[in-house]
């Protein structure tokens, strides 16, 4: 592991809780470097005021929140869990936001950092597949995409998992120009993220630190729980962050990875086969007791 990730993170903040909390643990871990955010699907300029919401709240000012592309990279699909970013919380319209796009900023910070930036995927990979396609060079200039995305369902819940998962489902020809770019993946899908369930009585623990940032995030935990109708969720997407502190919180395999689709809405699979020469690794199994410690330690104690 090296000392210092420096990493972009492309997401859709503000449907689900956990983006925001995937955010805020980065901003609050040593060992990594926020180079910018970018946003992508949906209502992208409300998730910048979310992002930038999340900057405040825990007091960073450098670093910068880029508009990405709103809809699916071929304009075939419709928005699904369309209207809910932002619920019940209160944004700052104000704000002003860099004028260059989200693509153009993925596409140049890689080129000007050979082998150095991560890119953290925690939404559909439109904005990543339209870097890709534009300039198929940072494929091999990029030192990692670690995504959140996708299932397998070869894991040890495998029969409890549904087999396609929403990020994927939400832009799966996108999805396929990434897995097939050649670029070094880590795929942490529902095969391990599942296995990070939180309660809303656990969500209710979280927000007795006391701080503003903690009842925030607690809020957008509820709002979600209600959206779903259920008194639990996951936290998906702080995983990617969590294993860029410590890699041993996961066990991966090298596995080859093509999406399936076509036009129902529904499409979106994953398929992985074992390979040991793949430059895609597949998360399968989460120490999540460790990873928990690890979040409530930088966010809520």
């Amino acid at each position: 592991m090296d000392l210092l990730s420096r990493i972009i993170v492309d997401t859709d903040i503000g449907t689900n809780a956990d983006d925001a909390v995937a955010v805020a643990l980065a901003l609050k871990s040593p060992e990594i470097q926020v180079e910018g955010i970018t946003t992508v699907y949906g209502k992208v300029h409300t998730r910048a005021r979310i992002a930038q919401a999340i900057l405040q709240l825990c007091g960073v000012n450098h670093v910068p929140v880029f508009l990405g592309i709103p809809l699916p990279l071929l304009r075939n699909r419709p928005l699904l869990r369309a209207g809910i970013e932002g619920g019940g919380l209160r944004l700052n319209d104000d704000l002003e936001l860099p004028k260059r796009h989200a693509v153009e900023f993925i596409i140049q910070t890689i080129l000007e950092n050979p082998g150095e930036i991560t890119l953290v995927t925690i939404g559909p990979q439109t904005n990543v597949a339209a870097a890709l396609i534009l300039e198929p060079r940072i494929a091999k200039l990029v030192k990692r995409i670690v995504m959140m995305g996708g299932v397998t369902r070869l894991a040890s819940n495998g029969a409890e998992l549904e087999p396609v998962e929403h990020n994927i489902q939400c832009d799966p020809e996108a999805a396929s120009v990434v897995f097939g770019s050649g670029a070094p993946i880590l795929m942490l899908g529902l095969d391990v993220t599942r296995q990070a369930i939180f309660s809303r009585a656990e969500a209710d623990q979280m927000a007795q630190s006391g701080t503003p940032l903690a009842a925030y995030l607690v809020r957008m935990m509820h709002t979600f729980m209600d959206y779903m109708q259920r008194d639990f969720s996951y936290m998906c997407d702080p995983l990617t962050i969590a294993t860029l502190i410590d890699p041993t919180l996961i066990r991966a395999v090298p596995m080859e990875v093509r999406v399936e689709y076509d036009h129902r809405a529904t499409s979106g699979q994953t398929i992985a086969e074992l390979n040991p020469a793949s430059h895609i690794e597949v998360a399968l199994e989460l120490d999540k007791e460790r990873f928990f410690e690890l979040m409530y330690r930088r966010l809520f104690s």
